[in-house]
């Protein structure tokens, strides 16, 4: 690749990654504000102002939706920054934003879409983290990277955090009666239900970071550093 094709893929990279950035914050923004003021809370379809302002904030930020996006926002706004960036722990933020996002958006098509029936600025919020992030953020890594950056260490440290929230949900879940979502809810289906549910989401995960790393691997390598 010359040096004057390098550069615009740079720029377009930049742009790209901006674009996302700035889609995933005013959806996170959006949100908030919703919930703040009483509206709709888009991973539930809930509203009003009957709980808690306090415990609201606590379950919005308890959904894997709502952290999945703050972990895109934060990694694809440092790609807009700098589209060639690098690091130990980066690599391990960019890959837990991608698994999340990925696994937010297939476990919304399939089992939360039919559920929620959302309207004006609810909608926007709704499309904006559930559709438009994840797609994008995936179109975003297979188009510019950066590549490689996965390694199979990077693979298992990524799996702490999903890991960390499923235990955190259970023992919220357990002290509050609240869980974020239905396929969890051990009060409505029991623990063998939702724990089976759980290894499934699980399973996606490692699955799905197994074929980032695979990927990584086969794609043309793309934005490294100057060594």
């Amino acid at each position: 690749m010359s040096q004057r094709a390098g550069t615009a893929r740079v720029r377009t990279a930049r742009v790209w990654h901006l674009v996302v950035a700035t889609g995933v914050g005013v959806g996170l923004l959006l949100q908030l504000w919703l919930v703040l003021a009483g509206g709709t809370d888009v991973n539930s379809g809930d509203s009003g102002t009957a709980v808690p302002l306090g415990t609201r904030l606590v379950r919005l930020l308890s959904y894997f939706t709502i952290q999945s996006n703050i972990l895109v926002f934060v990694s694809v706004l440092a790609l807009a920054i700098d589209p060639r960036r690098d690091g130990p722990l980066w690599r391990v933020l960019r890959l837990d934003g991608l698994l999340g996002i990925v696994v937010t958006g297939l476990v919304y098509e399939v089992a939360l879409r039919s559920l929620l029936d959302l309207h004006g600025l609810a909608w926007w919020t709704d499309t904006l983290l559930h559709v438009f992030a994840p797609w994008l953020t995936l179109l975003g890594w297979l188009l510019f990277g950066p590549r490689p950056r996965i390694r199979w260490s990077t693979v298992a440290r990524a799996m702490i955090w999903p890991a960390a929230w499923l235990l955190y949900t259970f023992v919220h879940g357990a002290v509050s009666g609240w869980y974020p979502y239905p396929f969890l809810d051990v009060t409505e289906l029991g623990y063998p239900v939702a724990l089976r549910n759980t290894a499934l989401v699980l399973a996606l995960g490692i699955l799905l970071a197994s074929a980032y790393k695979l990927l990584d691997d086969r794609l043309p390598a793309l934005q490294q550093r100057s060594q």
